[in-house]
This record gives structure tokens, sequence and C-alpha cells, in this order.
């Protein structure tokens, strides 16, 4: 089974090369972020021709985040992240989907920081890492996967010193993350290359991809009961570098 992740800074107007690719690479399982689109505006019939249900939790302008299946059904649906009941951000969705569940998240940028954004990204993680403790309480197999905005380590950044004060490389967002694994989740891709430079996003700014001055932000994160199931990932690098793609990379394991 093949699960991708795929930011597409704006889902309709990134629409052509979104099919594209998901025509080329065919990913069982598809968590994609920042659609930028309300709930009525998300392009559920383009997914449904080429064989993907899809189910989404969308907003107006900002944020947004869904799932794809390719001939497999969608079950118990739940949007949004216990925890805050005045968080109007759609920023999480998880389903079930062949027996794995899956958490789709658009962790929040936190930039500038220190700020009132710094904080709403440290409130969240909080959120999410106490949600994804009680996933662990289940003894099922799970992954969380998307755009969480954090480099874990120098490896993870072009140039880390200049990035020392940004919300997605303060210590503390390095911390959280670190946290997180703690409880006992596998970081996938970073354990099938631990020393290798690997990107998920390009600035469009610079010619940040030719030069391949990237970030890794999008992750996979596995559960023990499905860790020993990983056989391989990477990103889909060539995408970043067709006509109006996203500043990120489509990103993707396997599991046996």
């Amino acid at each position: 089974m093949k699960i991708a992740t795929y930011n597409v800074n704006g889902v309709n107007g990134r629409l052509p090369v979104l099919l594209r690719w998901l025509n080329e690479s065919s990913p069982d399982i598809v968590c994609l972020q920042e659609l930028k689109a309300p709930q009525e505006k998300f392009p559920e019939k383009a997914f449904i021709d080429i064989g993907y249900n899809a189910v989404w939790h969308g907003q107006k302008s900002w944020n947004g985040v869904a799932l794809l299946s390719r001939g497999i059904d969608i079950e118990d649906v739940q949007t949004g992240l216990p925890g805050d009941p005045d968080d109007d951000h759609s920023r999480y969705i998880q389903a079930v989907v062949n027996g794995i569940t899956i958490g789709c998240l658009y962790l929040p940028n936190g930039n500038p920081a220190p700020g009132p954004k710094f904080d709403y990204k440290l409130k969240w993680f909080d959120r999410f890492a106490a949600h994804a403790k009680e996933l662990l309480k289940d003894k099922k197999p799970v992954v969380l996967v998307g755009d969480y905005n954090v480099m874990p380590t120098e490896l993870d950044v072009y140039k880390p010193e200049r990035w020392v004060e940004d919300a997605l490389f303060r210590p503390e967002v390095r911390e959280a993350f670190k946290q997180l694994l703690e409880q006992g989740w596998t970081d996938a891709i970073r354990k099938l290359y631990p020393d290798q430079v690997i990107y998920t996003f390009y600035d469009y700014f610079r010619n940040a991809y030719g030069r391949n001055a990237g970030l890794r932000i999008d992750h996979f994160l596995l559960s023990p009961e499905i860790k020993g199931k990983l056989v391989s990932g990477g990103t889909d690098h060539h995408v970043r570098g067709w006509e109006k793609s996203s500043d990120h990379v489509p990103v993707w394991i396997e599991l046996k």
C-alpha cells in the first residue's frame, strides 16, 4: 500500500498539477493540505473521475485538509483536532482506510515568532500530541501524516544557521516534535534515510528548487503496530519543477 502526502497550496488553482501527479504516481491513500477552499468548493468530481474517493475539511481562503483513497472505502471520518471547541481552523481530518487509522494534519506555521501565531502553534502542537498519545492506547496501526511545519534537525534544513529564529526551527518546536516521537512514533522517512539530505519544500524565491535549498517539513509518523510494515519511501521531487506547481513536493511511503 502506497500512502502519500502533498501540501497542494490551493487545490483548485493547482488541480491540473495534482491530477497529473495522481495519474502518474497512483498512490492508494493521499493526504492533502492547504486546500484553501470552502467545503462546497472542493473538486470532488475530478477525483471521482480518476478513481478516488474523497473526504475533506475545507475552509475559505486558508487551511483545509483532505483524504483520498483509490478504490478503498473511507470509514469513521472525524474532522477537527480535539481539545479546543473554539478553534475553527480546518487543520485535521482522520479516518480509517483498509484497517489503518490515517490522521492528516496541517500544523500551524507560527511565524512571526515570538507572538500570538507562535503561541497558537505550540498550543495546537500540545493538543495534537495529546491526541496522538490517545491513539497509541488502542494498539492499532496508525499513520499521522502531513505538513508539520517543523524541521526536526539540522539535516532537515538548508543552511540551518539562517533559520534559528524561525517558527519552524525554534527549539520549542523541535523539542515538541522530539517529545512526540518519544511517545513511540517512528519518523518513516528518517528511518529509511537516517543520514540523507531530503527536502519536501522549496520556496518560490531565489531559485530555491534549482539550488536544492529546501526544508523537510512533511512527515509520516508510524505507530509501533505498523512501523515493521515500512518497506520504502521517498519524494516525487520532479513535481516541484512542473509549471504552476505547489512549493511542496509529494512525499510517499509504501507499507507491505
